[in-house]
């Protein structure tokens, strides 16, 4: 049986590959020195004449784009060219005064490469053919109602890494997974601010299906996703879609498709070039660049680490599942996190990390604190965490100052201290609090005595009596003693 049946839809084979598009977060261009930030700016404010075509304008490589592509290059386990150059890729569209857009064809910076996505079955590799640096176009809007479309060319001529996968991934599930994945990657390598809604980051994905599992189908390109969901839904759709076109004896169409979120479904733009349409041809402007293994090497060596090496960190502490992809989706976080389970004992780490998946991850979420004030207030959590594990403290006790260490990056001890948090162990404190629950409570001691499970109905009112500065486990030894 092939190991690709198990991803069958009615009998067909689906197969996809993803291109994803990569914004840089450089201070200017590619090509040209204007601002690339544009984000909040008016159209066509970030514009010179080599963005806007004029002749006679000479393109001028941005180093700093050179080496985010490297970066981005490790980032994927991948190989950096040696040497690389710049085509001229030729189409006709709106947003592109020049007539072509200077990409890279047959020699890409970056060359071959790898990502492993989680899957139900374990790792699965999913091998990257290459990623190519090239300016991007500008952006067509549509207004409502109108007959017409604007142009705004803040975007023309920003560095863009295209990252093109093999078709590697048989279901939605992989292609979701593969994208989260690659994002990571390049939020992590700190090339991108990989801001979806903005479209920092952005997937075309190309989807095929075929009855026989050895051949490919015909692909179609679904452009521009700008969401892990997205990106689910259009393969999920793509692959009904064609498989009930081929049902209904029709051919596939080699085309690109966009996507409308609201529907649900993807619909045809135009038909799909081939590489020949575009008449790639080398760039006389920019000569071939010579990248040396000692540059290479000498930005290695600054790399952060990579999502997948802070998770085999973070599992020394046994994290694992959500909670370990909740602390990988925020790098603040992680990077916090593997500094505490390198220089902290395990406890000490295990309480931290699950602060910061559960009452700190709210606090965030509801804007009372944000990552940067938590980093920050790392030396009070260790210490907090330690109050809490050497029993000093009890864990909803320690909640209840969590918010003015994080905010105020304040002393733990000195505020349980002000606020008479600090847990009672000291069992001559507690025999006589035991004592008065056990004698107010004469059928819940009864019901302890045949079972001992019972017995934690006592525990929690002698918690709630000491507001929760009773330590559980000199309350239970007392509780037991007295049964006895």
């Amino acid at each position: 049986m092939s190991s690709l049946s198990k991803y069958q839809v009615d009998g067909y084979t689906p197969t996809i590959g993803i291109e994803c598009h990569v914004q840089f977060n450089t201070v200017s261009k590619l090509f040209t020195a204007i601002g690339n930030d544009a984000k909040d700016a008016a159209a066509n404010t970030l514009i010179g004449p080599l963005c806007v075509g004029l002749p006679g304008t000479l393109p001028v490589l941005n180093e700093q784009a050179v080496h985010k592509a490297i970066l981005a290059g490790l980032a994927i386990n991948a190989e950096i060219a040696e040497i690389t150059r710049f085509d001229r890729k030729h189409y006709f569209y709106p947003d592109l005064p020049l007539g072509y857009q200077i990409s890279q064809f047959d020699q890409p910076i970056v060359g071959e490469g790898w990502l492993n996505i989680p899957t139900d079955d374990g790792p699965l590799r999913i091998n990257i053919e290459r990623a190519h640096l090239e300016a991007d176009a500008g952006k067509l809007s549509h207004p409502d109602g109108a007959d017409y479309s604007l142009v705004d060319l803040n975007r023309a001529g920003t560095p863009l890494l295209e990252i093109v996968s093999m078709p590697d991934m048989h279901s939605a599930i992989e292609a979701k997974a593969y994208c989260r994945e690659l994002y990571l990657a390049m939020l992590y390598a700190g090339v991108s601010d990989c801001d979806l809604f903005h479209g920092n980051i952005r997937f075309d994905v190309n989807v095929s299906v075929s009855k026989d599992s050895s051949k490919l189908g015909t692909r179609t390109e679904t452009k521009n996703l700008n969401s892990f969901k997205n990106v689910e839904r259009a393969v999920e759709f793509e692959i009904s879609r064609q498989i009930e076109e081929l049902e209904a004896g029709n051919t596939i169409a080699q085309e690109t498709r966009g996507w409308d979120d609201a529907k649900g479904q993807t619909f045809s733009q135009r038909s799909k070039e081939d590489a020949h349409d575009y008449r790639y041809m080398p760039d006389p402007d920019i000569p071939p660049l010579s990248i040396s293994r000692q540059q290479v090497n000498d930005i290695a060596k600054l790399a952060p680490h990579t999502p997948a090496h802070l998770r085999t960190i973070l599992s020394k502490i046994d994290l694992k599942g959500s909670g370990l992809e909740t602390l990988i989706d925020n790098p603040l976080a992680a990077r916090m996190m593997a500094r505490i389970v390198d220089e902290h004992d395990a406890a000490t780490a295990k309480t931290i990390a699950n602060w910061c998946t559960g009452e700190i991850l709210r606090m965030v979420g509801e804007q009372e604190v944000d990552w940067t004030d938590v980093e920050a207030a790392e030396t009070g959590l260790t210490k907090l965490a330690a109050m809490v594990d050497g029993n000093q403290l009890s864990s909803t006790n320690a909640k209840e100052i969590l918010k003015p260490v994080i905010k105020n990056n304040a002393d733990p001890l000195k505020l349980a201290e002000e606020a008479d948090l600090l847990q009672m162990s000291d069992e001559a404190d507690l025999v006589i609090l035991v004592q008065k629950v056990m004698s107010d409570n004469p059928k819940a001691v009864e019901d302890a005595k045949a079972d001992p499970k019972a017995a934690g109905f006592l525990v929690g009112q002698i918690m709630k009596a000491s507001r929760g500065k009773a330590n559980p486990k000199v309350v239970n030894q007392l509780i037991q003693k007295e049964l006895s």
